[in-house]
């Protein structure tokens, strides 16, 4: 398949292309072992990737490879617990401004270590190290309404989504995504990821 940088995507057209790239990934059906020279000549010129993914930095989750899409065609943010900074939101807002990307996606991971820490830290009162105190207080407020009556591994998978959600929730609450949303050119979703076998979850609304 060729290059779509000249394409311009909506929002659905972009989610089913991610939606069938982790169905592809899953399958070991990918389609980019290798990258001919002119599609990097061509995307030299400049990027029109379909979609913008705020991700957790973690090594086992690579989105273009869980994905499986080319380069130019997801513009990534990644960082410890895909939480929400004002640097965070400002590539999100050169995204939407100068990129035009349709599809805004928060993809959070089972097993996430930042997500683990926060809890630690609000059940049993763990410290860290000053910036990463700083980094797990971006995810205490997710954790507000998770039953601490549950099994650890329950209140992992519910910190994980709850973690997701807030992150969302912080996005459409900036004046910004909320006038693309008014506009009909913006549309926000949260995922996660499941380590043991590749599949993406897509949250409902």
């Amino acid at each position: 398949m060729g290059h779509d940088e000249e394409r311009r995507f909506t929002a659905a057209e972009a989610l089913a292309r991610l939606k069938a790239g982790n169905a592809r990934f899953v399958r070991g059906e990918a389609r980019f072992p290798t990258l001919q020279k002119e599609i990097l000549a061509s995307l030299a010129k400049g990027q029109r990737p379909y979609a913008t993914l705020l991700g957790c930095s973690d090594s086992r989750v690579p989105p273009e490879l869980v994905f499986d899409a080319g380069f130019g065609e997801l513009f990534i943010i990644r960082l410890a617990g895909n939480v929400l900074s004002a640097e965070v939101a400002g590539t999100m807002q050169y995204a939407g401004t100068h990129l035009k990307t349709p599809l805004f996606v928060v993809l959070g991971h089972e097993g996430c270590g930042a997500v683990q820490a926060a809890l630690l830290a609000k059940r049993h009162g763990a410290r860290d190290r000053s910036r990463i105190e700083a980094l797990l207080a971006n995810i205490l407020p997710a954790l507000e309404e998770v039953d601490p009556g549950l099994p650890a591994e329950e209140q992992m998978r519910a910190a994980v989504e709850a973690n997701v959600r807030w992150t969302m929730r912080q996005i459409l609450e900036t004046p910004e995504a909320q006038a693309r949303q008014a506009e009909g050119v913006m549309q926000l979703v949260g995922a996660v990821y499941k380590l043991e076998t590749g599949v993406v979850r897509f949250l409902d609304a």
